[in-house]
């Protein structure tokens, strides 16, 4: 069995006990297929001085992870439900050797992303995403408070903060960062909130760089909900003029769209090309509560392809949007939802690019390496003719609509991509191919769901605005 666990644990898997004896670590002690379908992280303790382990969380059969001691020996941990559903609520779990509280279930839009004891022990400092961020909150320890737990938002504004450094005197030190800026360091006040730029590393470099204006909206969508899009508008945005418009679908799919700063999907490095960003905050995304989140798994082409239609349609409605330049972007969900909407857009868009996106279901379910996931999403396998589930999810692949496809279309695909292996890009582009549609296959083969390379990276980003030139400008 594996500490850290497979393939991202890292030091944050395992902890000593303040009292030097006891350590306690994440693993997942399961093997073959059962390995494979399931999320049930545990949290074992190991005595050092009996030598023996025993499981702490062994009631709970989803996710527990990151373990932390406070000053006082209490253990606090991150805990999902439901074993194979890798995008479950998250929340902060405290334990002191006897009862076990959940510190954020009261809150059904609060999904935890990470979490630092304060120095007092008495309560947790945590990052939840929230309205299209990711935002600082206090909780009180329950355990030592012997009261019920009461969250406050510490930080607001628009911006990520993206980590918790450490805490000083009276003061946090987080990590920052916006579409406009990279990370840096900041002091939060504690008592006042007030937050101070605590590092300038970026500084030289920014005053030659434009700032992009950013722009929440709310759209109505198809079934009468009203759905957050972020807009981000090109430096020097002229009103009177017309702007090519790009529609961003993020991946995940349970990942926030939040004001992040990406070296790959860089917003402000899209705008700054002159295009207008259209990013809707779709179904499927924690931070707008559980219904929310969970409305895209089993139903990948349903409402979450019209919230995407709804978004790019709302914001095609304003005078500055030509809409005879729209193009549909993005990777791994955001890839499938390309590739989906290439044969669902009646006309909308002048071009696609999809990056490591799921084309065909059946293919997928049978060579990917995060077998827990397909399963949960799809609703179970594809030949149990039984299951109406996960019958409507593979009929909802991109492969069973090709005939309808007619828009250039850029398809990226990494050789090491494991999670969406490359024969997803490969099908989809001898499918365009075949239809003599416009199109070109970009293989890094040395690259895996992500592009992790500086080298690999400029070659994306100089393929994907050559793309771009060619087809919508």
């Amino acid at each position: 069995f594996d500490c850290p666990t497979k393939p991202f644990g890292g030091d944050e898997d395992f902890v000593w006990n303040p009292d030097g004896r006891h350590l306690v670590y994440v693993a997942k002690k399961k093997a073959g297929t059962e390995y494979a379908l399931s999320t049930n992280t545990d949290l074992y303790e190991y005595d050092a001085l009996t030598g023996k382990t025993r499981n702490l969380t062994e009631s709970n059969k989803g996710y527990d992870v990151s373990p932390a001691f406070n000053s006082k020996g209490q253990l606090a941990w991150l805990q999902m439900k439901r074993d194979g559903y890798e995008a479950d609520k998250q929340d902060i779990i405290v334990s002191d050797g006897k009862t076990q509280v959940n510190l954020t279930a009261q809150r059904d839009d609060i999904h935890v992303e990470s979490f630092l004891w304060s120095r007092r022990g008495d309560s947790i400092y945590f990052i939840a995403p929230v309205n299209g961020t990711l935002q600082l909150f206090r909780v009180n320890d329950a355990l030592v408070t012997k009261t019920s737990p009461v969250i406050t938002q510490l930080t607001t504004g628009d911006f990520d903060v993206s980590a918790i450094v450490a805490e000083t005197e009276n003061a946090l030190i987080v990590a920052r960062n916006d579409m406009n800026r990279a990370t840096e360091l900041y002091q939060l006040k504690l008592t006042s909130g007030k937050m101070v730029q605590f590092t300038h590393v970026n500084d030289a470099a920014y005053a030659k760089i434009k700032k992009v204006k950013t722009e929440r909206r709310f759209v109505t969508t198809t079934d009468n909900k009203q759905m957050l899009v972020w807009v981000v508008y090109p430096p020097g945005f002229d009103p009177a003029k017309k702007y090519p418009t790009l529609l961003y679908c993020q991946g995940g799919p349970q990942s926030p769209l939040t004001q992040s700063y990406s070296f790959r999907w860089n917003f402000q490095l899209m705008a700054s090309q002159g295009y207008i960003i259209v990013a809707p905050a779709r179904r499927g995304m924690p931070g707008f509560g559980t219904e929310w989140n969970e409305q895209v798994s089993k139903d990948w082409g349903g409402q979450v392809i019209q919230d995407y239609l709804s978004a790019i349609d709302a914001v095609a409605k304003e005078p500055f949007v030509d809409k005879g330049r729209l193009g549909a972007i993005g990777a791994s969900f955001g890839g499938f939802s390309v590739f989906a909407l290439a044969s669902q857009h009646e006309g909308r868009f002048k071009t696609f690019i999809s990056h490591d996106g799921v084309f065909d279901f059946k293919s997928m379910y049978g060579t990917t390496d995060e077998m827990f996931f397909e399963n949960w999403e799809k609703g179970g396998n594809y030949w149990d003719k039984n299951n109406a589930v996960a019958q409507r999810s593979f009929s909802q692949s991109p492969s069973n609509f090709i005939e309808k496809w007619n828009t250039p279309i850029l398809i990226i695909q990494g050789g090491r991509d494991y999670r969406v292996p490359i024969e997803q890009g490969q099908q989809a582009f001898q499918a365009a191919q075949l239809k003599g549609i416009k199109s070109r296959f970009l293989y890094i083969p040395d690259e895996n769901h992500w592009v992790l390379s500086a080298q690999n990276a400029l070659v994306w980003q100089r393929e994907f605005y050559k793309w771009l030139d060619e087809t919508l400008k």
